[in-house]
């Protein structure tokens, strides 16, 4: 466990150990229509259990079903509302509720108890929902949050099947509980709208919801209707559908893309605060923070287009504005409780993750007053990452992202890389801002910068040409008592170099990453030989091999992990880190599992408010691939790509007028100017 400030974040029990086990020949789920993917139970392996987490605005749930071997289906959840607090109203301090039997209604048949629900399927397509049949009846349950509204709903549909009428009853639901908080007494609900008794026809259908919902105790009572409700779902999902559409010949990776999409704008809350992006787990929730929130999903949003994606990005990047001081003390890892507090007595390498993220979603935004107003935090946390260099010219951290859980030395590699991509696309935009002398001093500290990180991390580990993570041997915050005998390991985040452009040790790196020290049937180990890993290094390797232009490697193990990800037994997201975080499906991973695409196959790097460069990998096995209605500074327009020999024909598309068209070499670059709007 990890205390900091005096949080404790206790470790989480994994739901299920699925870490480390091979993935099935043939998956358990697979593709159904043109974005779902349906678990037929039929002939698979029982029993099994599973657990997807799904957001809202005020409303989030973490679903748990299980399957016995008989294909009886089992159901619990835990609700959380965000924007409902508790005591201490800390990064935890949301309020949450944990049903099970008791929340699923009491239903009868001619007066006999329905009986279990014998499950035929489960699909996921932006609802979770179960096909079954129970006392002559075949029973569909279909489980969402509220798109607005403070209420998860879990919607049921009854077919008659039998050749006569029968008498349905359903026995009234009121649980209720209470619980003081900072702005009152949350009390949280459990009704349902179904009828108490019903006379239901052959072939004919009985809908009803039950409703898990919450407020202040004064507040009215919520209203709402399942049906409304899930229509509102639908829709929310469909508008995801309909932008940033990814096409290749790999319809697994075209469904995970769009599923991706869905996990990361569904966890925008609205708090008090402003929108916050959740990362979730039950843990995450209306805060921001500098990894999660302004370095891995913030530059996404502008290609996506979702307005709520962008407000809530954009509050992320200016809650942070009003600690950046003249003295240059260190700013929060995150800004907890709507807004209203600061968790983190630690540098984790914050500015140079603000920096890098801010940077990277003005240019893509393509909004000059918006990228005015955060040039100053761009700016401060450029010149506080300078302030603090080494002698040797990197940049130091007490700790990185993971906090003290890996060492991370003084001094490491994932910070000072995300420096340098600060620095560099913070060049771009101080172009578009028309400061050209700025642009000038800014890419000479990434010349200089580049040649620092080639010097002090560059190094030969387990015999591959690649990069130390951080110096050995050293007392620091991770590491008090360091052995000072303690070999150098290879660790997941030597990607970040090729991630942000640096490619001198290209070959070695790819080579480590991939190699049976690294590589588990999960992605990437946090370190060689480790059983613990987090997908969002993982993500970001793909990614950066992308770029780095290994694009038939890449795409192997890009395939590898996507389907045990989409179709094996958990699933159907990336997830957090295991054993710790217990495979949450964290939203900002969907986010960096998105930029796979965009920023390494597509190869799409903003570098003005209305242009960008890109490096297209088209698979050697590929004719073509395309993205569709990518929403980037605010415009509507496809990228097209196509094979010519050994040569790509580049072609993009803006209201039905082709803007630009040219043939490039293989791991060539074009450069974009869009129209006006």
């Amino acid at each position: 466990m990890v205390a900091f400030n005096g949080e404790t974040l206790a470790q989480k029990p994994a739901e299920e150990n699925w870490a480390g086990k091979t993935a099935s020949a043939v998956h358990r789920w697979c593709l159904e229509g043109s974005n779902a993917t349906r678990w037929t139970i039929e002939g698979t392996k029982l029993p099994h259990k599973d657990f997807i987490e799904q957001g809202g605005r005020r409303v989030g749930q973490v679903v748990r079903y299980a399957v016995d071997k008989n294909g009886i289906l089992s159901v619990d959840r835990s609700v959380i509302w965000p924007s409902l607090r508790i005591f201490p109203n800390n990064t935890h301090g949301s309020f949450i509720r944990a049903y099970g039997n008791e929340a699923t209604p009491v239903l009868s048949v001619d007066q006999q108890p329905l009986g279990p629900m014998k499950l035929k399927a489960v699909v996921l397509d932006g609802t979770l929902t179960f096909i079954g049949a129970a006392g002559g009846l075949d029973i569909q349950r279909i489980t969402f949050p509220a798109l607005e509204k403070y209420t998860a709903v879990d919607r049921w549909v009854l077919t008659n099947t039998s050749t006569k009428a029968v008498a349905i009853a359903v026995a009234p639901m009121q649980l209720k509980s209470e619980q003081v908080g900072p702005y009152g007494v949350n009390i949280a609900e459990v009704t349902t709208d179904a009828p108490s008794q019903t006379s239901l026809e052959p072939s004919k259908t009985l809908s009803f919801s039950v409703y898990l919902s919450a407020r202040l105790a004064g507040d009215a009572a919520v209203d709402v209707d399942g049906a409304v409700e899930e229509k509102e779902r639908r829709g929310f999902i469909q508008s995801l559908n309909s932008a940033l559409q990814l096409e290749t010949p790999d319809p697994v990776l075209n469904r995970a893309f769009t599923f991706a999409k869905w996990r990361v704008a569904e966890a925008m809350n609205d708090t008090r605060g402003g929108l916050m992006l959740a990362p979730g787990n039950l843990r995450y929730y209306a805060a921001t923070w500098c990894n999660d929130n302004v370095e891995y999903a913030g530059p996404l949003f502008p290609f996506l287009g979702d307005k709520a994606g962008i407000a809530g990005s954009l509050n992320a990047y200016r809650q942070y504005i009003k600690y950046m001081t003249p003295e240059y003390k260190r700013i929060p890892c995150s800004v907890i409780a709507e807004g209203t507090d600061t968790w983190g007595g630690i540098d984790r390498g914050d500015a140079a993750m603000y920096a890098y993220g801010a940077s990277r979603f003005s240019l893509a935004l393509g909004d000059k007053a918006v990228a005015e107003e955060l040039w100053k935090g761009i700016e401060w946390t450029l010149e506080y990452c300078n302030q603090k260099l080494t002698p040797a010219g990197v940049v130091p951290s007490t700790t990185d992202e993971l906090e003290g859980r890996l060492p991370a030395g003084n001094a490491n590699l994932s910070t000072s890389c995300l420096y340098y991509g600060g620095l560099r696309s913070a060049a771009h935009l101080a172009i578009a801002l028309g400061k050209p002398e700025v642009a000038v001093d800014l890419n000479a500290r990434a010349d200089t910068l580049a040649k620092a990180i080639e010097n002090f991390f560059g190094a030969t580990v387990e015999n591959f040409n690649t990069y130390r993570y951080y110096e050995p041997g050293i007392p620091s915050f991770s590491e008090p008592k360091p052995d000072p005998n303690a070999p150098m390991v290879l660790r997941s985040w030597i990607c970040m170099p090729l991630a942000m452009g640096i490619f001198d040790r290209k070959q070695g790196t790819i080579d480590a990453l991939f190699s049976p020290q690294m590589w588990t049937p999960d992605g990437l180990a946090s370190r060689s030989g480790d059983k613990v890993f987090w997908d969002r290094s993982t993500l970001y390797a793909f990614r950066a091999v992308f770029q780095a232009g290994e694009t038939t490697k890449a795409l192997d193990f890009l395939r590898q992990y996507t389907n045990r990800r989409l179709l094996d037994d958990h699933v159907p997201y990336a997830v957090e880190a295991c054993p710790e975080g217990g495979m949450a499906h964290l939203s900002s991973e969907s986010g960096l599992y998105c930029r796979i695409f965009t920023e390494g196959m597509f190869g799409i790097l903003p570098t003005g408010l209305d242009r960008f460069e890109m490096s297209p990998r088209l698979p050697e096995e590929w004719p073509s691939m395309a993205l569709r209605h990518v929403k980037l500074f605010g415009r509507d327009f496809d990228v097209e790509v196509k094979r010519n020999g050994q040569q790509l024909d580049v072609q993009v598309v803006q209201n039905h007028k082709i803007v630009q068209k040219q043939t490039l070499q293989a791991n060539g670059k074009v450069t974009v100017v869009l129209t006006k709007l």
